[in-house]
C-alpha cells in the first residue's frame, strides 16, 4: 500500500528512542524526509543515518527557543514541513492528592505549551498549501486516566482538548489533526514505570509485568514497530478523512470503544 508520503517532510519530536523513534523509522521507510529530534546529538544522527532521507537535529524542544530552532532546521534541510508529530517526555508519576498548582503549571508547560508553539510555527504554511498532518503521541490516560500519573493525565487531556478544537478549524484546509494513544508498548518508559510499580507494591518486576499483560486482551505488550505503523498511516495521504480523532493502539487494554 502506497501511503503517499514520498517526498513529504516530517518533523518527529523526541524521536531518538521509544515511540518517537518507531514513528520516525516508519515514516522514513515510507519515503518521507524525516527530522529526527532529541537532546542527544549522537543518537539523533545515528537514527537519521539509518533512514533513506533524514537529518538529526539535537534540539531540546522544552528550551525557550527549542521549537523555533527545530522547525527552522527542518525548513533549512528540506524546504517545508508537511507532517508534525508531537511527542516528548511525560511528567514524573504522582498522586492527584499531592499535585500542587505549580506542579500543574509545569505539566501544562511540558505537555501543552511547547506543542502549541510548534503547531503555530507550521500551521500557516500547511493551510496555505492545502495539505498537512499534525499527530500527537499521547497516552491511554486521555481515554481512561491512569493511576499514579495525575500530572500526565492532566496535561495530555488539556492537549487533547486543544487538538480536537483545532481539528474542526482546519479540516477544510486539508490539514488533519489527530492523537495516537499507546497502551503498554515495550519501551524504556514502560520498563521504568513497571520498575516503579514493582518497588511500590513489593512484587517482583516479572510478576508486575505478567499481571499487566493479563489485563490486556491481546495478552502481551505491544511492539514499537506496531505503533509506528499506525502513526505512519495517520500521517499519510490515505488518512485524509480521519481528523479530530484519538485512536488507541493498546491491544484492547482500555475497555471502551
Amino acid at each position: 500500500m502506497d501511503l503517499g508520503l514520498t517526498g513529504r517532510t516530517a518533523v518527529v519530536c523526541a524521536s531518538t528512542s521509544g515511540l518517537g523513534a518507531a514513528t520516525a523509522s516508519a515514516l522514513g521507510r515510507e519515503g518521507a524526509n524525516v527530522i529526527v529530534n532529541g537532546r542527544n546529538a549522537d543518537q539523533a544522527r545515528k537514527l537519521a543515518s539509518e533512514l533513506p532521507s533524514a537529518r538529526g537535529v539535537p534540539v531540546d524542544i522544552t528550551a525557550p527557543d527549542g521549537p523555533e530552532s527545530l522547525i527552522s532546521a527542518a525548513v533549512s534541510a528540506f524546504g517545508q514541513v508537511d507532517v508534525l508529530v508531537l511527542n516528548g517526555p511525560g511528567p514524573q508519576p504522582s498522586l492527584a492528592a499531592d499535585v500542587t498548582g505549580d506542579d500543574a503549571a509545569a505539566a501544562i508547560d511540558l505537555l501543552v505549551r511547547r506543542h502549541v508553539t510548534l503547531v503555530q510555527l507550521v500551521l500557516p504554511a500547511m493551510r496555505q498549501r492545502g495539505w498537512g498532518r499534525i499527530l500527537a503521541i499521547g497516552s491511554s490516560g486521555v481515554a481512561a486516566p491512569l493511576p499514579h500519573l495525575a500530572l500526565s493525565n492532566l496535561g495530555r487531556a488539556a492537549l487533547a482538548g486543544y487538538l480536537k478544537t483545532l481539528a474542526g478549524e482546519v479540516a477544510t484546509d486539508g490539514v488533519t489533526v489527530n492523537m495516537l494513544l499507546p497502551g503498554n508498548i515495550a519501551t524504556a518508559r514502560l520498563s521504568a514505570l513497571d520498575t516503579m510499580a514493582a518497588k511500590m507494591s513489593g512484587h517482583s518486576l516479572d510478576d508486575v509485568q505478567a499481571a499487566a499483560q493479563r489485563q490486556i486482551p491481546a495478552g502481551r505488550y505491544g511492539r514499537p514497530e506496531e505503533f509506528g505503523a499506525v502513526a505512519a498511516f495517520l500521517c499519510s495521504d490515505l488518512a485524509s478523512y480521519v481528523t479530530g480523532t484519538a485512536l488507541r493502539c493498546d491491544g484492547g487494554m482500555v475497555r471502551v470503544l
